[in-house]
């Protein structure tokens, strides 16, 4: 266990962490991202085969040879990789749950927005339940792998995610953290089935009791009834 990252998993061809928030992806200004963090704690090369934003914590996986690496690349592509999200949002959506999707354009200040047409879009499922006070509890069900598109699909949902200095920078300075955290994992590869579960520990909302209990009570997020792609 670092500040940065706790490991979870050391398996013949990948490792998986626990991201502490606020920590980079890529080395940044003489600053190590995760991906250097972790290898220098391995002591050994590792190859990234997807990515989460600095203020996303959770689950990484990272894939130890470029063979394993392109393995993950085609279970990505075929969405064969379940990936679930949580997130806390303020504030009442246009809708409780279903489907997001859109394809997805360059903003500006490196923000990225939803756009109605539909040739190669992000979809991203969810459902929600109120902790009280304002807020809700996101699950999220990602399909695709587009930059910040949990981010951008709440923000198309009048509740940007709480602590997002992008889609939220007014409320931002005022949170602890960013509240999205990768919160499942779980995929085949070569014949034998991983399951993954980081429950969110780092953040002041996190640490609610009414947190606790929507997590308790929604249970395996894989056997939601998810609305149909």
């Amino acid at each position: 266990m670092t500040d940065f990252f706790s490991l979870l998993a050391d398996e013949q061809d990948f490792v998986v962490v626990n991201k502490a928030p606020n920590v980079n992806f890529h080395t940044e200004s003489g600053e190590l991202g995760i991906v250097e963090l972790v290898r220098e704690y391995m002591g050994t090369n590792l190859w990234p085969v997807h990515r989460l934003d600095k203020m996303t914590s959770g689950l990484l996986l990272l894939a130890k040879s470029a063979q394993a690496a392109s393995s993950f690349g085609q279970l990505f592509e075929q969405r064969a990789i379940e990936k679930y999200y949580l997130a806390i949002c303020a504030g009442k959506p246009k809708k409780k749950q279903g489907l997001v999707k859109g394809d997805m354009s360059p903003s500006r200040r490196k923000a990225w927005k939803l756009v109605p047409s539909y040739n190669n879009p992000a979809l991203t499922q969810f459902f929600s339940q109120s902790l009280g006070e304002g807020l809700r509890l996101y699950v999220l069900k990602p399909s695709t792998g587009k930059t910040h598109q949990l981010r951008v699909a709440l923000k198309s949902l009048g509740v940007p995610v709480l602590g997002d200095d992008i889609y939220n920078a007014k409320e931002a300075a005022r949170s602890d953290r960013g509240y999205l955290h990768a919160y499942v994992l779980s995929f085949n590869l070569s014949g034998k089935s991983f399951r993954f579960v980081s429950v969110p520990d780092q953040g002041r909302l996190f640490a609610l009791p009414a947190v606790k209990r929507v997590i308790a009570d929604c249970g395996d997020p894989s056997l939601m009834p998810w609305p149909v792609l």
